[in-house]
């Protein structure tokens, strides 16, 4: 069975306890997922290799905020032994004084341009319909903050967005993805953000991380390399080869208005 530690909590603008009630837990439940829930980031501090997922909805509110070095290490070492991350809605937005957990999943929340809290309705594209995570996804509209981010020139881009250039005029026109897929090590990742992120490990081979939107069972995409996936700023990290009778990892998901169950809000 797949073992999941999931944390979430802190910041209660982004609603964590409502959307682990009403959409992530029910998910895990779906799946047949042994979880083990937790509201306490001190739970970074112990060895997590023993997990083959780490579900992350933890906020913050504050710049200043951060992981320490022994939990920024434990989630790296976790993810290059084969552990898998997923994260959403203000992943992007977390842990601000974390540089390598930034870089681990790809991407860092900057600022959204219709306004924080604003459910602005924007268009999605899926940039890569051939890839396994975005499988039979069309183009969507969601009701969401928008998210302007610094983002990984390693990142694989699954979909994005554009901006039209109504609230900051020099954004007109200019994209930031929404969804990716990148690498850590050898190890391969994703993320997704409408909210996310991922990377690689080493070189074995283990399953990839392939959430769908269709209902049905997940699908296990064999890859020789490790990965992580993120939609928009949610980063589903899958690991190293070691594992390769691991399940997939789980998918992103909003709390605000989406068109489509494969969407995931921002900070």
């Amino acid at each position: 069975m797949t073992r999941v530690l999931y944390l979430y909590g802190g910041w209660p603008g982004h609603k964590p306890y409502q959307v682990a009630e009403e959409w992530a837990l029910p998910i895990f439940k779906n799946l047949g997922f042994d979880v083990d829930e937790t509201n306490d980031i001190f739970a970074l501090d112990a060895d997590l290799t023993g997990y083959d997922l780490i579900a992350l909805n933890w906020n913050n509110a504050l710049l200043s905020e951060g992981l320490t070095p022994a939990q920024e290490s434990n989630l790296l070492r976790a993810v290059e032994n084969g552990t898998g991350i997923a994260a959403w809605h203000g992943a992007a937005a977390a842990f601000r004084t974390s540089l390598k957990y930034h870089w681990l999943i790809g991407g860092s929340f900057l600022e959204h341009p219709a306004g924080e809290g604003v459910k602005y309705s924007y268009q999605v594209t899926v940039t890569d319909t051939g890839h396994p995570i975005t499988a039979g996804v069309h183009d969507f509209r969601v009701a969401s903050e928008q998210y302007y981010m610094s983002v990984d020139p390693n990142n694989h881009v699954l979909a994005e967005t554009a901006f039209t250039g109504e609230h900051l005029p020099w954004l007109d026109g200019k994209t930031i993805p929404q969804a990716w897929t990148r690498t850590w090590d050898r190890a391969a990742s994703s993320t997704a953000r409408s909210d996310t992120t991922s990377t690689t490990s080493r070189t074995r081979t283990s399953p990839a991380c392939a959430p769908r939107v269709s209902p049905g069972p997940p699908v296990r995409t064999p890859d020789p390399t490790v990965r992580t996936e993120l939609i928009g700023s949610t980063p589903c990290l899958s690991s190293p080869e070691a594992r390769s009778s691991r399940g997939p990892c789980a998918t992103t998901g909003s709390t605000s208005s989406p068109a489509s169950p494969a969407t995931a809000s921002g900070h």
